[in-house]
């Protein structure tokens, strides 16, 4: 049944607020910011500011927290905005004294939040933070070894699980024919800018041919079955259009015309497009597909093909992530635009281990491409237990209990998957969507943090569910005792049941 009341509008100046309203200590914005330690790093973050020449700048914890509401949300730079102005919470969490109806910051301002803040201390800012929240959350351990005993000498303890994956950018699946027409449109541009600012001087502007190129470049692309030497032509004539525009540039720069008059973005792409060209034209006269530190995008050239030989994605672009996993807890060890074997940091990231905690892991977790022969040894030397897939043909005589310990490893090995599919699937490693090298390098630290955060929350939530669902539990059983005693006793007051025959009753 709904009944329907007579009421008046209401308006943003008549809805009323609770009286005396305060934040929530159990909200969970107001719990992270007390694991975040935002105070620590301030003077870091301040260095890369003048003192006193200058508007003040945003502050620390303003700059990565917005950062992290980013992240935790899963939102644009401008919803982020829209949602800190509207939330008390998040404003708390940015650090704000009051709450206000105005946005703290323009949106554009995140850009220059993933400048300032680095992945180094982002990194620093993650170790801490695990460190404190692990400080909180467990008891400490006593120490079982003397002040004067040597580090060297101490027990390996704890595992270590080491993999890495690719945090993919946001960019169209690269063909050489339509990286060589974006190139060419962009020269196009950089000649129209560079002629305006001489025009008076010089009569006649250079020649592009733009219209006979684009028909061209759509001939093939429309074309669902052009043939390879089809398409070798054509990425030919694009790279003659291109090399066309280049020695224009040339020719208007020494009629007059300065790099001055393009901007920061036609500048970074006329670079871009003179690479490209150099590439593109050694793989056209040599007939591979292959060339050193290639260029997939004209905009975003610091992206690489990274071959992972994966099923359903064999080539990805984007960077590659060097990742350890310690304790339920993520780290980010390498970050890289340039493919590498990841076989070689696993030497720093046990150090790193050791440098952490004191000691040594006691057993090491990774894919078969760690199991060099270097590292094997290394090991080996150090007492750790390498447990990863052997090289070469598996042995025949394999006794039960390295089978079931294998098994083991194994299962515990995929813990730091569904970590790499929590960064992927909750939050944004899947598709990296900002522009700028390093922008991009710590928005990927930044879901490193948010991950570990997340966790930290939870172990901070366990307690006060456990305790909650206890007592809720019991409540329910109390009641469950009481309607069942009541139903036995009147069934044996009508004699429907004896409880001389059903003696099991009783013993309920």
């Amino acid at each position: 049944m709904y009944r329907r009341k007579q009421r008046s509008p209401i308006t943003p100046e008549n809805f009323e607020l609770l009286p005396g309203t305060k934040l929530s200590p159990e909200n969970r914005w107001v719990m992270m910011a007390e694991l975040i330690p935002w105070e620590e790093f301030e003077e870091e973050y301040a260095k890369q500011f003048k003192r006193e020449k200058g508007a003040p700048a945003k502050t620390f914890r303003m700059a990565l927290g917005a950062l992290i509401i980013k992240e935790q949300l899963g939102i644009s730079d401008r919803e982020t905005v829209e949602q800190i102005r509207e939330n008390p919470y998040l404003q708390y969490f940015i650090g704000l004294e009051t709450y206000t109806f105005e946005a703290p910051f323009e949106a554009s301002m995140m850009v220059h939040f993933r400048q300032r803040i680095t992945v180094k201390l982002v990194n620093q800012i993650n170790e801490e933070m695990v460190k404190r929240g692990r400080e909180k959350t467990e008891q400490k351990e006593e120490k079982s070894t003397s002040d004067s005993e040597e580090i060297g000498e101490r027990e390996n303890k704890g595992k270590l699980i080491l993999d890495a994956t690719c945090a993919p950018g946001d960019i169209k699946y690269p063909t050489d024919l339509e990286i060589l027409n974006q190139g060419r449109k962009a020269t196009e541009q950089i000649i129209d800018t560079l002629y305006e600012s001489i025009k008076v001087k010089l009569k006649k502007k250079p020649r592009t041919y733009r219209n006979i190129a684009r028909k061209e470049y759509l001939r093939i692309v429309k074309n669902r079955r052009s043939t390879k030497k089809e398409g070798r032509e054509a990425i030919g004539k694009q790279l003659k259009y291109i090399e066309r525009n280049l020695v224009s540039i040339e020719k208007l720069i020494l009629e007059g015309a300065t790099l001055d008059s393009l901007n920061k973005r036609q500048r970074n792409l006329l670079e871009a497009v003179k690479k490209v060209h150099e590439q593109q034209l050694q793989m056209w006269e040599k007939g591979t597909k292959s060339v050193p530190q290639r260029i997939v995008s004209i905009t975003q050239p610091h992206i690489r093909p990274i071959v992972r030989g994966k099923a359903g994605k064999p080539t990805e672009f984007g960077a590659k992530l060097s990742i350890s996993y310690i304790d339920n807890y993520i780290y980010l060890d390498r970050i890289s635009w340039e493919n590498f074997n990841e076989s070689g940091d696993l030497q720093g990231q046990v150090e790193k281990f050791k440098q952490t905690y004191g000691y040594y892991p006691s057993s090491v977790h990774a894919d078969r491409i760690y199991r060099s022969k270097a590292n094997k040894d290394w090991c080996k030397q150090r007492g750790i237990r390498q447990r990863v897939i052997g090289l070469g043909r598996p042995p025949k005589n394999i006794s039960e209990e390295e089978k079931r310990q294998t098994r083991i490893d194994e299962a515990f090995r995929n813990r730091i998957e569904g970590k790499f599919g929590q960064a992927k699937r909750k939050f944004s490693l899947d598709l990296v969507k900002t522009k700028l090298k390093e922008t991009s390098e710590t928005a990927i630290a930044i879901t490193f943090l948010v991950v570990n955060l997340s966790q930290l929350l939870r172990q901070f939530l366990l307690p006060f569910l456990s305790f909650s669902l206890i007592n809720k539990t019991f409540e329910l059983n109390k009641q469950n005792v009481i309607m069942k005693t009541y139903s036995i006793n009147s069934f044996v007051a009508v004699k429907v049941i004896n409880l001389e025959a059903n003696y099991w009753l009783l013993a309920s």
